[in-house]
């Protein structure tokens, strides 16, 4: 009988496979668990801070702009 059609070498190879199978199972299902967290995450946390962000920046932007626009207005009729 050669090595490769032993009975104890199939069963530690289908036993390594199913472990194998298992770990994989597991790694995909954790992955899958942390890529929900991670949108929950971006969707909770950050877009509403760059919102918030954004809409202070355009208000600053818009007041610099209105005080450029008085300063225009000046320097045209003094």
């Amino acid at each position: 009988m050669t090595s490769q059609n032993d009975p104890n070498r199939k069963a530690s190879f289908e036993r390594f496979g199913r472990k194998l199978d298992e770990q994989f199972g597991d790694a995909a299902q954790r992955l899958e668990q942390e890529s929900d967290r991670m949108i929950r995450y971006l969707n909770d946390e950050v877009v509403p801070a760059i919102r918030g962000k954004s809409t202070k920046a355009l208000r600053t932007a818009a007041e610099q702009l209105q005080k450029l626009a008085e300063y225009m207005d000046r320097q045209r009729s003094g």
